[in-house]
């Protein structure tokens, strides 16, 4: 079963519709220039051919700079794109059945509750995302939100590494280390900014660094 790698440490997540008009391709491509070894393409509304031929050349272009590429939710464009991993959402397939069909794919699952970090090893995950932490543009209808205190509460409870997300901003990057995270998984931090691969290089670099932002 594969893991996360040690260097990964801001894990950008992509969302064409939050990305101030550019494509995915060109966020894929300034994220990758801004030293991120992780990538998740997250796309829930383009058909199928669409979303596989995007899949394809996010493979190609991760696969050159060396950056594990993971797909969100669909394991049939995980597969057929020759990707890293795939994330799974607590209402996507089941993990027992991705893990059953997939077993050397990298496999995240969402947490929202303690009983979901607990599980996720059994479960056949290879890591694990608390959240949503704060308020978040990604996901609607949401009334409750987990804050930073939970992160050391969800980690001590499964041995899996594991990633937070859910309205993370810059500013949040010192406490998160403090509890524990360093491995951060950003939606709008990344694609709103104006200039997105400086954006992304301050964030590896502050989340690498011992020194506080």
């Amino acid at each position: 079963m594969q893991v996360l790698r040690d260097q990964v440490t801001v894990y950008p997540v992509s969302c064409e519709q939050l990305a101030n008009g550019r494509s995915d391709l060109e966020w894929l491509d300034a994220v990758l220039a801004g030293g991120a070894k992780i990538v998740q393409l997250r796309d829930k509304v383009s058909d199928d051919r669409t979303l596989y031929h995007k899949a394809m050349a996010f493979r190609e272009r991760t696969r050159k700079a060396k950056a594990l590429f993971i797909v969100n939710n669909r394991l049939d464009i995980a597969m057929l794109s020759d990707a890293d991993g795939i994330h799974l959402g607590n209402s996507d397939i089941p993990a027992q059945q991705a893990r059953r069909l997939c077993p050397d794919l990298i496999i995240g699952v969402s947490a929202n509750t303690l009983e979901q970090a607990a599980s996720a090893e059994s479960r056949g995950a290879s890591y694990f995302n608390i959240g949503p932490l704060f308020r978040t543009k990604t996901k609607g209808g949401l009334s409750s939100f987990l804050g930073v205190d939970a992160i050391p509460e969800f980690s001590g409870v499964s041995p899996l590494p594991f990633t937070v997300m859910g309205g993370v901003k810059f500013n949040h990057i010192s406490e998160l280390k403090k509890k524990g995270a360093t491995r951060i998984a950003v939606v709008t931090a990344l694609s709103q900014a104006e200039n997105i691969a400086s954006e992304t290089r301050r964030w590896v670099d502050t989340i690498s660094s011992n020194e506080a932002p």
